[in-house]
Parts: C-alpha cells; structure tokens; sequence
C-alpha cells in the first residue's frame, strides 16, 4: 500500500491515468507511423499494404473500436481492448503474434485477437524484438514466441512457445510490469519486488545469485573508446559490434525462470525500462539505478561496477523509458524555488541520431530544452527516434526521419523535437515507439 501511495502522489501519472478514464466510454483508434517493412503499422492493402511506410500518423483497420492501452514490440504492436482481449499484428517470424507459426506472411499486417487466452481478462500488454507477454486481470503473466537467451521465462532450455504460456515461477505474485530488452526481462510485482530472467550479462539484471560477468561486447568496446578518439566512429564501431554479438553469442549467462533481484529485495521498486542491453530501475523514493552495457553512455553513470547503481541525475525522475541505446525520464525539480516549474524530459546515451533531442554530453543525463514547459506525461524511445506526449494532449517527435518514423510527413532528421502536427484536434490517450515504427492511441 506504501508504495502506489506515493505513486499517487505523482501528478502526471494521475493525468495519464484519468484521461484514459475519461475517454473510456468514447470510441478509440489506433494510429501508426514509420516502418511497415515487417507489417508492424497494421495497414492493409486497401491502404499502404505489408512493405510500405506512413509519413504520418494513421488509423489501423480492423481493430476493436474500444482499445485502452497499446504497446510496441521491434517490428510487432499489441492492443488491449476494455475488455480484456489482446489484438496483435506485425512481424511472426519468431511467432510472437500468438496466432501459430505457419500463418501467412501475408496476413502479419492484419490485427488478429491473439489466440490462447480465451479464458484470461488481459489488463497490459509488453513486447521486445522476438517475445510478447501479457498480464492478467489476476496477476498473472503470460508469453510467447522464441529466444535463445531465455526471454520466455518458461523453464531450462525452453526458448519457443507458440500460444501463450502462463508463467508458472510467478504464479504467487501479482505481476503489475514486465519490460524486455533483446534477451531480458524484468517484471515488478504490486508489492513493489523485482524479478529478472533472460540473459544476464553485465549485470542488466543486477545481482540474482549469479557471479556478474561483463559481455564480450562491452570489453571490446571499452578497447574502442580508449583508442578511438573520434566520436562517430567509435559510435559506428559499438553498433556494429551490437550487431555481430547477438548473432555470435556462445554459451550466454542465462538465467531461466523468474528470480528475485537480491540487492533490491528490501527496496520499494516503482517502475522498470529495458533497453537493448541494459536496464533502469525507478524506486519508490525516487533513486534511478541503471545496468548493463554501457556501450553507448546509456548507464548515465561513471561508476563502472557491474549490477544497478545510481544514475548520476540532479533531478528526481517520476517516469522512466529506454530506446535500444538510450535512456529518458521524466523529471521533477527538486529546488524550493521550482515547486511550481513543469517537469522535464531528461535524455542520455547514445545520439549518433539525435535521439536524445539535445546538445551536450551524451552520457551525462541533461534536460531537453525544447520540451521545457510543456508538461510531458510520458516519453518512449525507439532505436534511434524518441516521442513524447503532454498534457496537452499533443506527441512530440526528435531524431531519424527514415521511414516516416517521425510522423512528420518527411524522412528528414530532427535534431530537436518536433510537433506532430496531423495529432491536432485528437484526444492522445497513448503513444510508444516500436524500432522504427510508433503507434498513437486517440479517442474520438
């Protein structure tokens, strides 16, 4: 009870939590921009079709006309409708669509009610590149699709679940989050404890009875940042070695069922994000703790220690995200003589886009100034792009442009944040980026 006491007393939560309240009762839609390479817009053929990009924000067909809440995966989106039911569409390579591995490539961008949870009220949804999961009205969590680091959380060597599969290592907790990285996962329980499962490496999911090794990845590019003076090549140099280490990866520290995070189990956790590779922790009295790969600054920290540390921030943050380099929060001022000033979304990691939507040091947390005084509310980070909404019920965009991602009407870059112009006169109740696409719920 402690803790979502002093949840509620964070007002941008309570806003988020009312205007959704609000426009329950009113027609919703689902509208999506950028990538539709993998079918993740949910646009049919009638429209743009599998393989085709939106320059600006557009409404998916075929959906429920009372969606509450939406969630992005890498090339995948999620859909929860006021009753319970999941509705999902985009890339099922690694079946994470729940609707069987041998549906159509066809038919990926087609929103289909995922199958197999007929009998469960579904209350949010989470996704990552290759897994999907859902929370149950009771608590409980469900998975599906395949990873090799132990994402599904299902038990020693289990690395595919076709249908969701309850996971039963949390069956007496009361699950409230779940985040996923690439191959991590962390879930926060209602009671405010912390579970992580997947892989381990570089303390990402701090100290869970395991010896905390470094990856290969990070000891290689700590040798790049020593020798490599030039920033944008060691920047080129990291990416390149993010990509060859998923696909190079042999025998991976992983962990397979959900585990208590030891160094957190007298800590009242609030809220988690998981990046590509490494993770934030928010507790309740407002200390961030970040870890895991810090090839890109996203730690936001000097300490080095392997595990979760405090993240060097000024400010106190209320809300928390992660792009797959990057990390933002939601701040509040802390000084007596800003008691009255709006908080302030405060951005880190890597910037080889300009994702973080700011100038200065790109490891050391610092506030964005464009976005100064407009009363954010949420913030969410995609691979190299960040949006944000505000009270005013507006979506702001920063960083690449390719694809449409912005929701600009161009493939251009945005060094700063940008209004998302066509979101004028709707009603925004929710916006997340996927990879490199983004989905925008809006009431009518």
């Amino acid at each position: 009870m402690q803790r979502f006491l002093q949840i509620q007393s964070r007002p941008q939560s309570d806003l988020l939590t009312g205007l959704t309240r609000r426009w329950m009762s009113a027609k919703t839609t689902v509208m999506s921009f950028g990538d539709g390479s993998q079918g993740a817009l949910g646009l049919l053929a009638s429209q743009m079709g599998l393989g085709f990009d939106a320059y600006e924000p557009t409404p998916v067909s075929g959906l429920p006309p009372d969606i509450s809440s939406i969630a992005a995966g890498h090339y995948h989106s999620l859909a929860v409708t006021s009753l319970g039911h999941l509705w999902a569409w985009g890339r099922n390579s690694e079946a994470q669509l729940g609707r069987g591995s041998l549906s159509s490539r066809e038919g990926w961008n087609e929103p289909r009610r995922v199958e197999g949870l007929n009998e469960v009220r579904v209350r949010a949804a989470f996704a990552s590149g290759v897994v999907s999961s859902a929370i149950g009205n009771d608590g409980s969590l469900w998975v599906w699709g395949k990873s090799k680091r132990g994402q599904l959380g299902l038990g020693k060597d289990i690395t595919e679940a076709v249908l969701p599969t309850r996971v039963e290592a949390l069956l007496d907790q009361e699950i409230v989050k779940v985040s996923l990285g690439w191959g991590h996962a962390l879930a926060l329980t209602k009671d405010g404890k912390l579970y992580g499962w997947g892989y381990y490496a570089d303390g990402r999911l701090g100290n869970i009875g395991k010896t905390l090794e470094a990856s290969p990845l990070d000891l290689i590019a700590d040798n790049i940042k020593s020798t490599n003076k030039d920033s944008k090549s060691m920047f080129e140099a990291a990416e390149k070695l993010v990509l060859e280490a998923i696909e190079k990866e042999d025998d991976m520290p992983i962990i397979w069922e959900p585990t208590l995070v030891e160094d957190l189990q007298n800590v009242d956790v609030a809220d988690v994000a998981c990046g590509l590779d490494h993770s934030l922790v928010l507790c309740s009295d407002g200390t961030l703790l970040s870890g895991g790969s810090n090839v890109y600054g996203q730690l936001g920290r000097e300490k080095s220690d392997l595990g979760l540390h405090p993240v060097d921030i000024q400010l106190r943050p209320i809300s928390i995200a992660s792009g797959v380099g990057h990390s933002l929060a939601i701040c509040e001022h802390i000084s007596s003589e800003a008691t009255k000033q709006a908080p302030s979304v405060v951005t880190w990691g890597w910037n080889q886009n300009s994702q973080l939507g700011r100038k200065g040091s790109e490891n050391v947390p610092m506030v964005v100034e464009t976005l100064v005084g407009e009363k954010p509310i949420l913030v969410s980070g995609g691979r190299v792009h960040s949006i944000a909404s505000t009270t005013k019920q507006e979506v702001w965009s920063w960083g690449c442009g390719r694809n449409g991602r912005l929701g600009l009407g161009s493939s251009a870059d945005e060094f700063e944040p940008m209004l998302v112009e066509s979101l004028k006169g709707f009603q925004v109740l929710g916006a997340v980026a996927g990879f490199d696409h983004n989905l925008v719920l809006v009431a009518e």
